[in-house]
This record gives C-alpha cells, sequence and structure tokens, in this order.
C-alpha cells in the first residue's frame, strides 16, 4: 500500500490537541484521542510525536506564536531599525503613556475574543509547573515578549510589564472575573514610569 503523502498532517495533528486540551484539559489529552480528533491513524501521532510531552511541547509553542504574533501586529513596535526607543526614553511622559494604553488595548481585545482560547493558553502554559519539558517553552514567551517591549522601553521595564500583563491575566482567568481595563492602564503607567505615577 502505498504511503499517503499528507504534509499538513503534522500541523493537524496539533490542531487536534488544541481541540482535545480545551475540551478535556491536558488530563484528556492521548494519542488516541488526538488521532481520533485530527481524524489520522494513532501511528500518525506517534511518528510525529514519540511522547505526549512532545506534543504538548508542540502545541504550547502554537499558543506562544499566536501571543506573540498578536504582539507584533499590535502596531506597539517599529521595525528594527526604525522608531523604537527613538526620540528620547520610552518610559517617559507621553511615550510611556501610550505604551501603557496599547499594552491595555491589547489586552482588552484579547479578553473580548473567546475566552476559551486564553484558558487554554493558561492551562498549557502552567503545565510547566509539572511537566519540565514544557518550561523552555514557557520561557520563550516571556522572553519574547520582553525582547518586543524592550523596543520601546527598557529591558527590565519590559520584564515588569510583561509579568505585570500575565498577572493581571492570571487574576481574571482565576477569578473568574472581568478585565478592568482602567486599573490595567494605571498600574501599566506606573511600571512604565518607574513606579512615579
Amino acid at each position: 500500500m502505498a504511503r499517503r503523502y499528507d504534509p499538513e498532517r503534522r500541523t493537524r495533528i496539533i490542531d487536534a490537541a488544541l481541540t482535545v486540551i480545551a475540551a478535556d484539559g491536558i488530563a484528556g489529552l492521548s494519542h488516541r484521542t488526538v488521532a481520533a480528533e485530527a481524524d489520522v491513524p494513532l501511528g500518525s501521532t506517534t511518528y510525529h510525536f514519540a511522547s505526549l510531552d512532545e506534543l504538548l511541547v508542540a502545541a504550547l509553542r502554537r499558543c506562544n506564536e499566536n501571543f506573540v504574533q498578536a504582539l507584533r501586529s499590535s502596531g506597539l513596535f517599529a521595525e528594527e531599525g526604525d522608531a523604537g526607543r527613538g526620540e528620547g526614553d520610552a518610559g517617559q511622559g507621553a511615550e510611556g503613556a501610550g505604551l501603557a494604553e496599547e499594552l491595555t488595548r491589547l489586552l482588552d481585545r484579547w479578553f473580548a475574543g473567546e475566552r476559551g482560547a486564553i484558558e487554554l493558553e493558561y492551562e498549557l502554559y502552567l503545565a510547566a509547573l509539572r511537566r519540565p519539558a514544557l518550561r523552555p517553552v514557557a520561557a520563550e514567551w516571556a522572553t519574547e515578549a520582553v525582547a518586543l517591549l524592550s523596543r520601546r522601553t527598557d529591558p527590565e521595564t519590559a520584564r515588569a510589564l510583561v509579568a505585570l500583563m500575565d498577572g493581571v491575566c492570571l487574576q481574571v482567568l482565576l477569578t473568574g472575573g472581568t478585565f478592568d481595563a482602567a486599573y490595567t492602564r494605571v498600574m501599566l503607567e506606573r511600571i512604565v514610569a518607574g513606579g512615579d505615577a
């Protein structure tokens, strides 16, 4: 029997894993449930991903890419060599307030979308607590977000902004609350201004 050429199979398997995790949590993930969801033979899942940790790494990396792409396409960042930090210190004055406003707007748009997608991303992100194979991928998200924000402010402030945004997202998700844009903007402004706002 000839092997069917299917260059998108690996991608479909990752998408199916995300669907299974969204519906049943990580506890519901198995090669068998993913194969059924992807409509591929069981052997295809183990061919592309020898272990569930490998599959979880790929799924988390996909989620990271989605959020970092949202950051990149938000209009917050000039290309290398363009405006960047350019005209003075981005952590001061109107520029800093603009950064806080744009980050708040980005989070607001994120929470206005499908909440299940955010919960899925954080479930995978927090799975790194118990699954060491996921830790480097979870760290990649923070590292890349800091690198992007460092185009508009210094690296220390960028790390603090990422930590605050992460904390706000976790609190909203864990408490079942709503995103408070006004509060978030004020806290982001304080960080950008060095705590003096």
